[in-house]
């Protein structure tokens, strides 16, 4: 049995950082845990010249030549950090090819190769951990690789991305608007310089593309995910999501009907008051799972942070040590994919909520009606608002389920109907009721 086992570390940012601190900072209880003691040999930098404080307070060797790491027999594992898919994917199977166990919080990378490096690690019998990539410190990876392994999972949606939470609570609490609410986030260190990843919905994307695979047991891509952002959410949607009972969140949902296959999407969504959901706000995110035996259960923290995410790290870091202690490395899930199935769009159907606006006079919701009804929509119910302007009035629709392809027909339908002078924003409602 080991003494100490060795880490080779690619990039020492915000997360590195956090790591470098954890595992020195709390070093005994770490070793007690794992079985031997646990040590960050080298870190690969991209320029020697300037150091990250953490690399030298604990005099830790470094280098810019990923071979160095890589050939050192030493290192038994390679903490990928460095983020975005070019050169970590690389990097990540360059260490699988070199025998080194794997540690990553990638997101990117696991959504678009994860089953091509699931597959490589089975094959040499090497670990492959990447618990922080999905959640920042909350645990959900584990839990659907063994925990729930039981269970048929039949949906996983969350709240998965901490910007555009912070932005719909503060629209939502303090009635800012859309770019009021980003320019916050912004002077907060919650969104970053160009926030398109994040409002846009992709980000969000990758992190639902990751759990669908692991909670469906088949390997999705970014490309299987429907995505819309937030960047169409206005003052006004908040606020009647609200007299309707409801709250606009940014989910990430996943559904497996056993008949019609999977849906993975993200999109804006009413949710209930009283849906467990509907309470998380600022940067807080949350992942709800139903699965046949355990029902329903949410796992609820802080999705990112250097020492959140740093935690979720260190614990895959710890669970690797433990099998190279034992040997029971080469453990991975996700290398038995079974072929997917992706559910049609006249399959997929979810409640709707439409803002128009249109003109003013009798007729116009017949003329609405009459194009729902000419795709098989049926209409829940109908506020008129106050007429803004030049005898324009807004019209809120809420309808029963209605299938995506319908929506989209709807939506061409409805931008060339004369009576309507704009489709302002068209959200999803997740209600049971409806």
């Amino acid at each position: 049995m080991k003494n100490t086992v060795k880490i080779g570390l690619l990039g020492c940012g915000t997360v590195g950082g956090g790591v470098i601190i954890v595992l020195n900072e709390n070093k005994e209880d770490i070793a007690r845990k794992a079985g031997c003691a646990v040590e960050v040999k080298t870190v690969l930098v991209r320029d020697k010249s300037k150091l990250k404080p953490e690399i030298e307070k604990y005099n830790i060797g470094y280098t810019d030549n990923l071979d160095d790491i890589l050939n050192d027999p030493e290192i038994d594992i390679v903490v990928e950090l460095i983020g975005r898919v070019h050169p970590a994917k690389e990097y990540i199977e360059a260490a699988l090819q070199h025998g080194k166990h794997v540690v990553t919080a990638n997101k990117d990378v696991l959504a678009e190769y994860g089953k091509s490096l699931f597959a490589l690690a089975a094959e040499k019998q090497l670990d492959f951990q990447f618990e922080g990539a999905v959640g920042g410190g909350i645990p959900i990876i584990r839990p659907l690789r063994s925990c729930l392994a039981g269970n048929k999972i039949s949906r996983v949606m969350g709240i998965v991305n901490g910007t555009t939470n912070y932005m719909l609570t503060r629209m939502t609490e303090a009635g800012l608007s859309y770019e009021n609410a980003l320019k916050e986030a912004q002077a907060k260190g919650y969104a970053e310089s160009d926030p398109t990843a994040d409002v846009e919905g992709i980000d969000a994307a990758r992190k639902i593309t990751v759990l669908a695979s692991l909670a469906f047991n088949t390997a999705l891509t970014l490309k299987d995910v429907h995505i819309e952002g937030i960047d169409n959410v206005e003052a006004c949607d908040i606020s009647y999501a609200r007299e309707l009972g409801y709250v606009v969140k940014l989910l990430g949902v996943a559904k497996n009907d056993p008949e019609n296959g999977i849906t993975a999407n993200v999109y804006p969504v009413m949710l209930p008051k009283n849906h467990p959901l509907a309470s998380v706000n600022d940067v807080y995110n949350a992942i709800y799972v139903n699965g046949d035996a355990v029902g329903d259960a949410m796992f609820m923290g802080r999705g990112a942070g250097r020492l959140p995410t740093a935690s979720a790290v260190c614990g895959d870091i710890i669970d690797t040590v433990r099998n190279i202690c034992h040997n029971a490395c080469g453990r991975v899930s996700g290398n038995l994919f079974v072929e997917k199935k992706m559910c049609p769009p006249e399959k997929e159907m979810e409640p709707c909520y439409f803002r128009l606006l249109v003109n003013d006079r009798p007729g116009v919701l017949a003329a609405i009606a009459s194009t729902f009804a000419a795709q098989q929509m049926s209409i829940a119910s109908v506020i008129q608002k106050a007429v803004v302007e030049n005898g324009l009035a807004e019209l809120i629709i809420i309808t029963y389920k209605v299938s995506r392809l319908s929506l989209d027909l709807s939506l061409r339908t409805l931008q060339v109907l004369p009576v309507v002078k704009k489709v302002c924003s068209v959200l999803r409602v997740e209600d049971p009721n409806l």
